[in-house]
């Protein structure tokens, strides 16, 4: 499935590219110029590339650049991919319209709000325009699907709180600060953690954090804490480092001490550095690289019209496509006592980049410096 020209509502391409370009323009106010432009597929596509956050957030430090390079070393005469950024759902989908209109030959997609995003993605497919899924499974007829095992995201979350609650693992009273709702990885997380969580511990407060905000979730924690006491909180199953990060201002804004341990996902530096300190518990590692390779593998097989089934080890559903193609990658915890060999080894940062002169006592008590 997801081969090009392989799409079952149209006979053969009598619906062309040009013609759902104009029915899109017709309809939509499209986005400014993203740059590239078709080169009309073969050998050499034009991949467009959309996430849902560049600059400084995960997808712009690790992500773009990883994808970017992997698709230069798989294809070097293709063009440079067309990029787009936006934490906004509604921008997303003029980005992905306007890269139907422009003619690109197969999407890699983050979307920020899948449900919001199914009409673009079925628009790209009556296009003839493959699309794959990264990081979060899209809605529509999607031709492959990147990510890391959510399921075991949240299983880890869950089993490294309990671990740093220590004594209170067994009937103690935690927050769920979760992901938003209209990300189907949230749900993922969420279910992975509760599978560890449920019976063991009591949930004195669970929220789903609209668009996965910081601001929500430090009012979301400030409410927790006038609602459970600032003294009846034992731990918080954050979902990623954003949000930890939102938890731990909330907390000290409320005067909690000591911090409940804290848990996160993605690694950010600034997480990094906050488990050194002592302040979040741990994080989850996603080795970026694989996820990029993999993504980057498959967009250049399907805009070359091949099949992807060499690249995938498994297959997913979504609730429009069944047996998508998929990557799906393992994950790794990290707290004090592993930032060495975990994100160091990989080379994600560097002990310098983490041990600022405000840490260097707690990288050393860390085993990261002398």
């Amino acid at each position: 499935m997801g081969l090009r020209g392989s799409v079952p509502a149209l006979t053969g391409r009598s619906l062309t590219r040009a013609a759902v370009a104009v029915s899109v323009a017709a309809g939509v106010a499209l986005a400014g110029a993203c740059g590239g432009g078709g080169s009309g597929g073969g050998d050499s596509p034009t991949v467009g590339l959309l996430l849902p956050g560049g600059g400084a957030s995960r997808f712009g430090q690790f992500d773009k650049p990883l994808i970017e390079r992997r698709l230069k070393e798989l294809c070097p005469n293709c063009p440079a991919a067309t990029f787009a950024a936006t934490p906004d759902p509604a921008v997303q989908r003029q980005q992905l319209e306007s890269m139907i209109t422009r003619g690109v030959d197969v999407l890699i997609i983050a979307a920020v709000d899948p449900q919001l995003l199914r009409p673009s993605v079925e628009a790209a497919h009556r296009a003839g325009i493959p699309v794959v899924a990264y990081d979060r499974l899209a809605q529509g007829p999607i031709s492959g699907y990147v990510t890391f095992d959510g399921a075991k995201i949240g299983r880890l979350q869950g089993e490294a709180l309990l671990k740093g609650m220590g004594a209170k693992a067994h009937g103690g009273q935690i927050v769920m600060m979760n992901g938003a709702t209209t990300d189907p990885n949230a749900g993922w997380f969420k279910r992975g953690a509760l599978s560890v969580l449920k019976g063991k511990v009591k949930i004195g407060k669970s929220y789903d954090t609209v668009g996965w905000r910081p601001e929500y979730a430090f009012v979301n924690m400030k409410s927790a804490v006038a609602a459970l006491g600032a003294g009846n909180i034992d731990g918080v199953l954050a979902a990623n480092d954003s949000l930890a990060g939102a938890v731990v201002s909330a907390l000290n804004a409320t005067e909690v001490r000591p911090l409940p341990p804290i848990t996160g996902q993605d690694a950010d530096l600034v997480a990094v550095r906050r488990i050194v300190r002592g302040d979040q518990y741990m994080t989850v590692y996603k080795p970026f690289k694989p996820a990029a390779d993999a993504a980057a593998e498959m967009a250049v097989a399907l805009g070359r019209g091949k099949s992807v089934a060499s690249i995938a080890t498994g297959t997913v559903d979504n609730a429009t496509t069944k047996d998508i193609p998929a990557v799906l990658l393992p994950s790794v915890p990290v707290t004090a006592g592993t930032v060495k060999d975990t994100v160091v080894k990989d080379g994600m940062y560097t002990i310098e980049q983490i041990c600022t002169p405000q840490l260097r006592a707690a990288c050393a008590k860390a085993g990261l410096i002398p």
